[in-house]
């Protein structure tokens, strides 16, 4: 089975402040814009037999940005979770409401269950299976999160282990048979942070 490389999308207004975005469909930030292409310097060219991007455009660009828009193929689920009432709320303002919240447990109203985003990660899993090498999945923080704890044969909510900057590359792969994470949450900050 190839190796699974992770592209979390670079910055956006919403990430930076730490607001959850779901549907919202954000452009990247001037550093965004930079993050994105310091992930195609890091990956340096490396060929991939897949490239699957979320829909969103965040994710698209930094696929673009990266080197790899040519090669893309969207793929909805790698959308990111719906957050439903809670989009665009950072879990401050969240828990002036709901005390104690955290998406991991607590979920959203009017939005996806953790169940429906961790379906969604075991497709794009079994996809990935299918191809004849490496797969590059650009893609969001939390669905990335519940895709590495459904690869580890974890429950979703383990995806709460798993912090996942923007503009980072972790890679999924194995050792002997053994599904483990090879890489996790590497920067690609182009100005070294």
């Amino acid at each position: 089975m190839p190796e699974l490389w992770l592209v979390r999308h670079g910055e956006t207004e919403w990430s930076r402040s730490g607001a959850h975005t779901g549907r919202t469909d954000l452009a990247l930030t001037e550093t965004g814009i930079a993050e994105a292409r310091a992930i195609g310097e890091a990956l340096g060219g490396r060929n991939f037999s897949l490239v699957l991007t979320s829909p969103f455009h965040r994710a698209r660009e930094t696929c673009r940005l990266a080197g790899y828009g040519m090669a893309a193929i969207v793929e909805p689920d790698l959308r990111e979770w719906d957050y439903g009432d809670y989009e665009g709320r950072t879990t401050a303002e969240i828990r002036l409401q709901a005390p104690g919240w955290n998406v991991w447990q607590c979920g959203v109203p009017n939005g996806e269950s953790i169940e429906q985003v961790a379906a969604r990660a075991e497709a794009v899993i079994a996809r990935s299976a299918r191809a004849s090498g490496d797969v590059a999945l650009f893609g969001h923080g939390h669905a990335l999160r519940v895709l590495t704890a459904r690869w580890l044969g974890l429950e979703p909510a383990a995806g709460r282990l798993f912090s996942l900057g923007t503009a980072t590359l972790s890679t999924l792969g194995f050792e002997r048979e053994t599904r483990v994470i090879k890489r996790w949450n590497l920067s690609c900050d182009p100005m070294g942070a």
